[in-house]
């Protein structure tokens, strides 16, 4: 893995430092420039292409001398901008990270006991433990839906996008919702770019339909914290961040039930 980090940061920092001058706030590269400068840098590319750009995106920071370059509050982002197309843009929330002031909120933990003794602390398993606690209906108050794993789509200027999982429901005034969640586990951590994506396969996939993002991730193996996310004319911005600890119910008190009564919400 070091490696290949060290590989990936040569490859992503030539490519960024071609087009980079003082001012610029976009860059913008395609996947051929990944195969031409590899050649030019006489490196090894791993099979999965793909892979150098979802290193940044998701698991580590960009190269030292490109973060150095970034504006006060601000780091550089990866966004895909269509097919096979990509762009070096400046970002005030790169990523999503769970807030070490949160309180935490238990819940029984309703997870089949083999489904807990096999799962692993991946994006898989994370997404397994929402679904069978009904955390995302707690989370957003209403009555929630699986309706499709891994759902891939193409949207307009951003070329094809993945979700993890699609949730439909259904609040008690009858209006309809549409929740993409994205989920990470592991080492992975949640990136704005993705909610951003989110956001615009809504518009196209159920404009009708009320669009609420969320992102879940897990702190540890039986903590997630989750996020729901609103779009205004400033952008995204976070709109609400909540912490459930999944415990067996001989471990939540009456004294925690009556201290969650006076909560605000």
């Amino acid at each position: 893995m070091a490696n290949n980090q060290n590989r990936y940061s040569q490859l992503i920092e030539t490519i960024f430092f071609k087009h980079f001058k003082k001012g610029t706030s976009e860059i913008t590269f395609e996947r051929q420039d990944l195969i031409s400068t590899a050649k030019e840098l006489k490196i090894e590319l791993p099979k999965n292409l793909g892979d150098v750009l979802y290193s940044f995106r998701y698991r580590s920071v960009l190269p030292e001398a490109i973060v150095k370059t970034a504006p006060k509050r601000f780091e550089w982002v990866i966004r895909p901008i269509g097919k096979a197309k990509y762009m070096f843009s400046l970002s005030d929330m790169p990523r999503i990270v769970p807030s070490k002031m949160f309180a935490e909120t238990k819940i029984p933990d309703a997870t089949p006991g083999i489904i807990n003794r096999y799962a692993f602390d991946d994006e898989q398993g994370l997404l397994a433990k929402l679904r069978y606690n009904r955390l995302i209906d707690i989370f957003t108050g209403i009555t929630c839906y699986s309706l499709q794993n891994h759902l891939r789509t193409t949207v307009p200027e951003m070329g094809q996008i993945e979700t993890d999982e699609i949730y439909v429901g259904i609040d008690k005034k009858g209006v309809h919702y549409i929740i993409p969640v994205q989920a990470k586990g592991g080492t992975d951590q949640l990136g704005i770019i993705q909610i951003e994506q989110d956001f615009a396969m809504c518009q196209k996939k159920f404009p009708k339909l009320v669009c609420i993002p969320i992102a879940a991730q897990f702190i540890d193996s039986s903590l997630i914290a989750l996020f729901s996310f609103e779009l205004s004319e400033k952008g995204i911005s976070i709109f609400s961040e909540k912490h459930y600890k999944l415990v067996e119910s001989k471990d939540l008190t009456e004294e925690e039930l009556e201290q969650y009564k006076k909560r605000s919400e």
